[in-house]
């Protein structure tokens, strides 16, 4: 790699970091092309990405950035895993390891808080953003479903009263 390739890659993965909700970080060692390729599709399904990183540029990166401590992670056969939801990229990571041994996960970053692998493995079983989200639009709906139940319950109630009248003038 020449100097400017080197410095762009640089540049690039210092934005990548500066922009990242979380980054986990692995080893990969003995890993084959479709299983990566497996593992970066299923990353793209929850929008975030995996990247095999050189440690030395990455470190140089990683400078300035929240991720600054965890520089220290990066020794032999790293990659990154990273995503703008904090919880979809240790999510996938933390299902492909358990399914696969070549995978280690050895820590990440959240902000600026480092993450060893036991958080990591809690940061994966909090549900995504897209889960809060769809809880609390359950929970924000069921008052108002309840509400529209009481409030419609007195007038049915009278519907079937006068019902019952009609029926016995009927009879």
């Amino acid at each position: 790699m020449e100097r400017t390739e080197k410095q762009e890659l640089i540049a690039s993965m210092h934005d990548v970091f500066s922009e990242a909700a979380s980054v986990v970080v692995v080893h990969y060692d003995g890993l084959s092309v479709a299983e990566i390729t497996d593992l970066r599709s299923r990353m793209r399904e929850v929008d975030a990405s995996f990247k095999v990183t050189k440690n030395r540029l990455t470190r140089l990166a990683l400078k300035g950035t929240e991720y600054e401590g965890i520089a220290d992670l990066f020794t032999g056969p790293t990659a990154v895993g990273y995503a703008s939801d904090p919880v979809a990229a240790a999510k996938v990571l933390n299902d492909f390891a358990k399914g696969n041994e070549k995978l280690r996960i050895l820590g990440g970053g959240m902000g600026s808080t480092v993450l060893d692998v036991n958080g990591v493995k809690a940061l994966a079983s909090l549900p995504s953003l897209d889960e809060l989200r769809g809880k609390l639009v359950g929970l924000l709906q069921a008052p108002a479903q309840k509400i529209a139940a009481v409030t419609n319950a007195p007038a049915g109630q009278l519907a079937r009263v006068f019902g019952a009248y009609g029926n016995q003038d009927a009879a």
